[in-house]
């Protein structure tokens, strides 16, 4: 009973903090291990001929346990397009409401988890290809889009001034995903592409994201 009762301390006083307990911390960095490996894999062997197997091993775990992570194999990258997001979200809060959005979201291209996951730009390219090309696995990029907008909106909302549920923020939100995935696609269709932060940064500019930050309005009196 003594661990249980350990791990429940743990989890309520992870709670109060607002961060993941070191038992959730563990199990989120096994999931994205997963996630890594598959992505690899499916970069490289491409999907179809990539096995749960496969993955496992690539991931030094156990069958049973991919399975404990993962429903399917299609669910395994799931992790990895959330780490994305997630990404995005801090590099949000880190930077002032006053800076523009872009430059922003252009940071998150930065990070050591960015840079790392892009060190290899042909596989990475390959990677998004394939998403791309296989159905069930593109149905959960936009799937967890969708449920990454949940996290991405009160980030958004900070910065604008508007309550995250507001048509305003919903609509910023989706803009903001939309132009990471539709720049992903194009960059890894082309033969010699331009850096994907540029592309990015092209997308922002197109759209003219830094117009539809509306700075919060001072209140009278103030």
């Amino acid at each position: 009973m003594k661990p249980e009762v350990k791990h429940g301390k743990e989890h309520a006083m992870a709670a109060a903090r607002g961060r993941p307990s070191l038992t959730e911390h563990r199990r989120l960095r096994t999931r994205l291990e997963i996630a890594e490996a598959a992505a690899a894999l499916f970069a490289d062997r491409g999907y179809d001929t990539t096995t749960v197997e496969d993955i496992a091993s690539a991931a030094g775990i156990s069958l049973r346990t991919f399975y404990r992570y993962c429903p399917a194999k299609e669910d395994a990258l799931t992790p990895l397009f959330a780490s994305s997001v997630g990404q995005l979200v801090d590099a949000l809060a880190e930077h002032p409401v006053e800076e523009p959005l872009s430059a922003a979201i252009e940071a998150s291209f930065g990070t050591a988890t960015a840079e790392r996951r892009l060190e290899d730009a042909g596989r990475a390219r390959r990677l998004v290809r394939v998403l791309g090309t296989v159905p069930v696995l593109k149905m959960r990029w936009l799937a967890v889009g969708r449920e990454m907008q949940e996290r991405l909106a009160p980030a958004l909302a900070a910065r604008t001034g508007a309550p995250a549920d507001s048509l305003e923020v919903r609509l910023l939100t989706t803009a903001v995903l939309d132009a990471f995935t539709v720049t992903m696609e194009h960059w890894a269709r082309q033969d010699e592409p331009e850096e994907l932060v540029d592309l990015m940064r092209r997308a922002l500019e197109f759209l003219r994201i830094d117009e539809l930050q509306v700075k919060p309005e001072t209140p009278v009196g103030k």
